[in-house]
């Protein structure tokens, strides 16, 4: 997993409430089991029409979102259904961090085990952080994890809280599979005792 220490990048607002994961990825893309090519169906029914023609008036179909890499998003984004296929789409489009006053617990946590950074802030900063992002490609938010503060276009500051855990795993880049991986000798010292000690199992 990649590693999240700093990011200085473009906003897209999407003040929109209840954001649900079949708006994220709707179900007809969850064949799959790889995390890698979901980015170009995010958002699917709103960024496309019937005919597969981008939505003009979508905020990620806009030229100065294109390449955004922060969304600033309504209350309750991730909400419905727990499908880890909604953070592997936002990542796999570029997104790396998701501002907004709440988030649905599962997606929450799930968003932790795949690279991205979730923020929850007060609704009075995330109208502040809207109001930057709407500015489009020239307004660049900056996110510190480890300082753990938004930074505005304008140099103005929102801290944030976040659990310590999941910090230290997004600055180092670890998941669930890689913290466990990190005890590998102790788990085959442990593996190599017990066949010794219990050699007819």
């Amino acid at each position: 997993m990649d590693k999240f220490t700093v990011l200085t990048g473009i906003a897209a607002p999407m003040p929109l409430i209840n954001i649900d994961t079949d708006m994220i990825i709707p179900k007809l893309f969850l064949k799959t089991i790889k995390k890698s090519g979901l980015g170009a169906n995010l958002f699917d029914e709103m960024r496309y029409d019937d005919d597969r023609n981008e939505r003009p008036e979508f905020v990620l179909n806009q030229p100065a979102y294109r390449n955004a890499e922060i969304l600033v998003a309504g209350d309750n984004f991730g909400c419905g259904s727990s499908r880890e296929h909604a953070p592997w789409a936002i990542k796999d489009f570029g997104i790396r961090c998701i501002i907004s006053t709440s988030f649905a617990d599962i997606f929450y946590n799930n968003c932790f085990k795949n690279g991205i950074l979730p923020i929850v802030l007060p609704q009075e900063a995330v109208d502040v952080l809207t109001n930057d992002a709407e500015k489009g490609a020239n307004a660049r938010m900056h996110i510190n994890l480890e300082d753990q503060t938004v930074t505005t276009s304008d140099g103005e500051v929102f801290s944030f809280e976040i659990d310590g855990f999941k910090k230290q795993c997004l600055l180092q880049g670890h998941d669930d599979i890689s913290l466990t991986m990190e005890k590998g000798r102790h788990i085959d010292s442990f593996e190599d005792k017990h066949c010794e000690k219990y050699p007819w199992i």
